[in-house]
């Protein structure tokens, strides 16, 4: 059977209980409710949302139709939307709990079911494996209830909400008008995407047109995946070509964002923690004293140095959204590196690419009216702070126990010089607590080096960042290069891993 995980189910569509079918779907909803039921919950309002993949209609439908059967008052939103409209919805209903059919950036014949609790969280353990054993336990028939398509006005809160973020982030400083372009990569963000932000002031808005309208096949790339290469090249073609002055794509639920900017060697995409400690400034310049900003352990550095000086309490938890929408009180902005961003976790405990890409689009408008870019804000930050350059490796192997034969080697032998710079290491599976995980974590002098196994697939990831201090403007581009070449050798040191 599929597993149940903290994210829910997600596997290739297909018969059978190891993949994505009605039956699967209606099992864990089975479980789900029995879950509930446990927790005094039965009765309570579930908000049922989807994306436009293979399946996803039926599924909603099918997982609508258990709860109401089961007893629970349902909503079930009427289009395909974004992922963090169902994480808002949770929240404004003071539902019970919320499933969003999606399989988010995964290919075109996955599918998969997310589930949202707490306000609008995901699932933390032990729920999930407590939701599996409910799942394992269904023998009787299923009852199925039919439930009609509501909004409720939902999604129109959503946007604006949303488009209120500027006000409420930005506050009261000057604007101007920039021109944007946008992807959605086939997915479902790009119609919430563009109404978000021209609600928001931002009307120059160029839309990649073959990637615009939903299509579960996702015909233009080979991953729809911001980060994969080449999954971004139509929109940076399209940003050159309208002279925009930034370019935004989102994953296909729109949960996950990505940032690309001009420089003079031409259009570049940021990476995941560029773009997290540039929202995170803009954040915490109008945040309450004592705020509180989090990341994960495979994230860089650089946004505890930045809260330090903006006076903010900093966090760091394990990877996934299930952990950083719970990094404690007063949080205000949370990012992981891997383009998700959380920047009104009072309105959605989880990332959310729509609002990442209003508070982005006004962040670079303030900064124009000084006549300032995003890569002045960065080059401002590796001055103060020295540069921090990033990388990840994903080490692909056979099957997982090949994973974990690569890592407890590691653990065997782990390595006193990485990049000619002595380190230590942290086994986190040593570890008591919430902190507790399956990575090994190597830290020296201005270096760190993080690995660990895929949650979904056979590969190790490696996640590396070098920091190499700054004199003076005049000697950044000397501290690129160096801090370049020493995660040139660390990128060296992962390929020998696996042989």
């Amino acid at each position: 059977m599929l597993t149940f995980g903290t994210a829910g189910l997600r596997g290739p569509l297909g018969p059978g209980p190891d993949a994505m079918n009605e039956t699967t779907v209606a099992r864990a909803t089975a479980g789900l409710a029995a879950w509930l039921r446990d927790r005094c919950l039965g009765g309570g309002r579930v908000v049922v949302g989807r994306d436009a993949r293979h399946g996803s209609a039926e599924f909603a439908e099918v997982t609508a139709e258990v709860l109401a059967a089961a007893g629970f008052p349902v909503i079930r939103l009427p289009e395909p939307w974004p992922t963090p409209v169902t994480a808002f919805a949770v929240r404004a209903l003071g539902a019970v709990a919320g499933v969003q059919i999606t399989a988010s950036h995964n290919p075109p014949l996955d599918n998969g079911y997310k589930v949202y609790v707490d306000g609008g969280a995901q699932l933390l353990a032990p729920a999930d494996t407590e939701i599996e054993q409910r799942i394992a336990a269904v023998t009787e028939p299923i009852a199925r209830t039919p439930v009609a398509e509501s909004d409720t006005g939902l999604f129109s809160r959503y946007l604006a909400r949303v488009a209120q973020l500027p006000q409420l982030i930005g506050g009261a400083g000057e604007r101007t008008d920039i021109r944007i372009a946008l992807t959605p990569l086939h997915g479902v963000g790009g119609a919430t995407a563009v109404q978000a932000l021209t609600v928001a002031g931002f009307a120059d808005l160029h839309v990649v047109a073959e990637q615009f309208t939903p299509d579960p096949d996702f015909p233009t790339v080979a991953f729809p995946n911001p980060e994969e290469p080449g999954a971004a090249d139509l929109l940076l073609r399209l940003a050159e070509r309208v002279d925009a002055d930034l370019a935004i794509a989102l994953d296909p639920d729109a949960d996950r964002c990505a940032l690309a900017v001009p420089t003079p060697a031409g259009w570049r995409l940021l990476r995941g923690d560029e773009t997290g400690v540039l929202l995170a400034d803009h954040v915490l310049r109008t945040a309450p004293p004592d705020s509180l900003v989090a990341t994960t352990i495979v994230s860089s550095r650089l946004l505890a140095r930045l809260a330090a000086e903006r006076g903010a309490r900093y966090a760091e938890t394990l990877t996934g959204f299930k952990w950083l929408a719970r990094a404690g009180e007063g949080l205000v902005y949370a990012y992981e590196e891997a383009i998700g961003h959380c920047v009104d976790p009072v309105a959605v405990r989880d990332k959310d690419g729509i609002s990442a890409a209003v508070v982005a689009a006004d962040l670079v408008s303030r900064l124009r009216a000084r006549g300032r870019t995003l890569v002045d804000e960065l080059d401002d930050y590796a001055i103060r702070f020295g540069v921090h350059a990033g990388d990840q490796v994903a080490l692909r192997l056979p099957d997982q126990q090949a994973a974990a034969a690569v890592l407890n080697a590691l653990r065997t032998a782990p390595p006193g010089q990485l990049a000619g710079t002595p380190v230590e290491y942290t086994d986190m599976a040593a570890l008591r607590g919430r902190m507790r995980t399956d990575a090994l974590v190597f830290a020296g002098d201005g270096l760190r080096m993080v690995v660990r196994p895929s949650g979904t697939e056979p590969k190790l990831k490696c996640y590396l960042e070098a920091i190499q201090p700054v004199s003076g403007p005049d000697q950044l581009a000397a501290a690129r290069r160096a801090a370049q070449q020493r995660l040139s050798e660390l990128r060296e040191y992962c390929g020998t891993l696996t042989g």
